[in-house]
């Protein structure tokens, strides 16, 4: 199956949208200012940090570059010294590299048998055994695009790509195991009977096992499988199973320690943590990771000392549980170290050797800082740079708000981040609220970090204020939060964001809560429409951007993990398309003609729908345009008016 990083959903809210002209940033010590053709002057003490030795740093820009220097740093000793502007920078010094692990792949001529079969062709380390792929064919499933206007012609040009949506019948794989002369060993597909995927194949080292890992249809079971060459018996190493389903696009991970061990990603406790297993028993040896925070990923396997490098969110209870920190923690047991402190989110920078490292963190409200630290114990060498933001404020710019308050259930916190208009941070006038929403499950979505610019400010600056909002059903806030979304993606985390929403006017009169409107693409562009038809009395203006309107008509591996497999009323549900009728309020649909990511006919649907049901609707087609037309500079240029007409200048 297509991995799920090549069919990426669109987040309108992401987007950056261009800097102002002379916006400047005054940071703390050495200097070093960013230019670019409309960016006016931004300047930061630390930028662009590069290792030039294992134990040397350089931070900071030429002066001939629109810098004020490059700054070298001893991190031994957190020494600095200035580069001149003609000093040439080394080369960078080669990284210290793991050894790749050998994969054997051919001993001798293929058999005749095995040839006939699908590679690739993998040999056991004894050239004894050998694997071989059965295949049957994913289905076609042909969506006709119309290219009204081709530029090289005048009449129109039809394409055509080849998108499986759900329940079409995939590309299904299974091992096949021979003798070196071409025998076949009967294997039980039990095990690993109907496959989204089977990967990661291993051998054993003895050649006497081969494994895999399993991942079935529907995402509710993910295992890893040991056949036994000599019988062809299957046996379970270790597996996560679930009533709802498995995140494995975001949460199956695995590591070999040994040919007695392994290291496996599971949220079995309702936390994504990481787990030591013993190969032989199949059993889960111990918790290397564990506590109410999540896993967000494995940065580093140490063999030699055994121990991981892991980014941790919700680690510190009185942050952002959206914050990313970092830990060293051991396999075996003891003390994890922090490697980060400060109440943001943070991102490294190694040096070659690993002994340093450049710790950057933010917040919205809050522009980086960088700190040198040590990699042994964490402890801070020198703090690099911190910037100053406070003559971007006196231009007008406004700084973001954070704001968390309980969802829907009275008890868990819910966080999202509010944008004013440019230069009215003390200007309690009551303005309309816009909603910008993505709440696909694969992740988290409000900004975490600073920037000048993010993408909400373009909208924000046109008049109005601007929410957005993470709530129940998306990621990275443990397994009970995230199953919301199960079979359910109508549900947006809509209620949850209306009592923010609501509760952050209570104490910001300039909220206009008379006036509310939401906007979202992609999977938020569902969620925009589906806000007009299960809360209308709330929100009163949608603009919905290359909506996946019924997931029936969306991509096969996003829906599938989501809302299940096989295809059920689930599906109906949460279709925006079956309910179309119960829409109240000025909505806009957006759609690209050449949209291959979501179909474009899941929009014209929607619409004829609407038609048949009388409701009067916008419906903007922009010739030529792809996935996320509303951020074309015609379709950005209809949303914000439709914004303006309908909440702004008066409903």
């Amino acid at each position: 199956m297509v991995p799920p990083f090549l069919q990426k959903k669109t987040d309108a809210c992401r987007r950056r949208a261009p800097l102002p002209a002379a916006v400047a940033l005054t940071l703390t010590l050495p200097l070093t200012i960013l230019r670019g053709a409309d960016t006016g002057a931004v300047v930061d003490p630390a930028a662009a940090p590069r290792w030039v030795a294992h134990d040397r740093l350089w931070i900071g820009r030429p002066a001939a570059a629109n810098g004020t220097g490059v700054i070298e740093i001893d991190a031994t000793t957190g020494d600095r010294r200035p580069i001149g502007d003609d000093a040439a920078a080394p080369a960078e010094p080669a990284a210290a590299q793991d050894a790749a692990p050998s994969t054997r792949t051919t001993v001798g001529a293929v058999p005749a048998a095995v040839a006939a079969l699908a590679g690739p062709h993998l040999w056991s380390p004894d050239g004894g055994h050998l694997v071989a792929w059965e295949v049957t064919p994913a289905q076609k499933h042909p969506v006709p695009l119309r290219e009204s206007a081709p530029r090289d012609q005048i009449e129109p040009r039809l394409q055509t790509h080849d998108y499986l949506k759900p329940g079409d019948v995939i590309e299904q794989r299974w091992p096949r195991l021979f003798t070196r002369d071409g025998t076949e060993i009967p294997l039980d597909r039990n095990l690993f009977a109907n496959p989204w995927a089977i990967d990661t194949p291993r051998w054993s080292a003895d050649g006497r096992t081969f494994f895999f890992r399993y991942n079935q249809r529907g995402h509710q079971v993910l295992r890893l499988v040991a056949i036994d060459v000599t019988t062809g018996a299957a046996r379970i190493v270790v597996e996560d199973t679930s009533p709802t389903f498995v995140d494995y696009a975001h949460k199956a991970w695995m590591h070999w320690l040994s040919e007695d061990e392994l290291l496996w990603m599971s949220e079995r406790d309702g936390w994504n943590h990481i787990y030591r297993v013993d190969v032989a028993s199949g059993t889960v040896a111990r918790p290397v990771t564990a506590g109410r925070w999540m896993v967000r990923g494995v940065d580093r396997v140490d063999d030699a000392s055994r121990t991981i490098v892991v980014r941790a969110m919700g680690l510190d209870p009185a942050e952002d549980p959206y914050h990313v920190h970092f830990l060293r923690v051991p396999i075996d047991g003891g003390e994890p170290v922090r490697l980060t402190r400060g109440d943001g989110t943070h991102e490294l920078l190694w040096s070659p050797d690993r002994t340093w490292y450049v710790d950057t963190w933010s917040r919205v409200d809050l522009p980086p800082v960088r700190v040198l630290r040590r990699a042994a114990d964490g402890e801070t060498v020198c703090e690099l740079g911190r910037a100053d933001a406070g003559p971007l404020v006196t231009q007008g710019w406004t700084w973001p708000e954070r704001f968390s308050t309980t969802g829907r259930d009275g008890a868990t916190e819910v966080y999202g981040v509010i944008w004013r208009p440019r230069g009215t941070a003390a200007d309690p006038t009551p303005r309309p609220v816009v909603e910008c929403i993505y709440a696909g499950p694969h992740d988290f979505h409000v900004p975490k970090a600073f920037a000048v610019r993010h993408g909400q400010r373009a909208i924000a600056d046109a008049g109005f204020v601007v929410v957005q909002v993470d709530g129940f059903g998306t990621n990275w806030r443990g397994k009970a939060f995230h199953d919301v979304a199960w079979k359910n993606l109508r549900d947006s985390g809509l209620p949850d964001h209306v009592a923010w929403i609501r509760a952050a006017a209570a104490t910001r009169p300039w909220m206009d809560l008379e006036r509310v409107g939401i906007y979202g693409g992609s999977a938020g562009g569902q969620s925009a429409m589906r806000a007009l038809i299960d809360h209308p009395d709330f929100y009163h203006v949608a603009v919905a951007d290359c909506g996946c309107h019924d997931n029936r008509m969306d991509k096969i591996w996003w829906n599938e993990l989501w809302m299940g497999w096989p295809v059920d009323e689930a599906y109906a549900r949460s279709s925006n398309v079956v309910d179309a009728a119960s829409l109240r309020g000025k909505l806009m649909l957006i759609v690209g003609e050449l949209d291959k990511n979501v179909d474009p006919a899941s929009t014209l649907q929607v619409s004829a729908a609407l038609i048949r049901a009388g409701k009067d609707h916008e419906l903007v087609l922009i010739p030529g345009a792809g996935h996320g037309a509303a951020e074309t500079p015609y379709g950005s240029r209809k949303r914000l008016e439709f914004l303006g007409r309908h909440l702004r200048d008066g409903r």
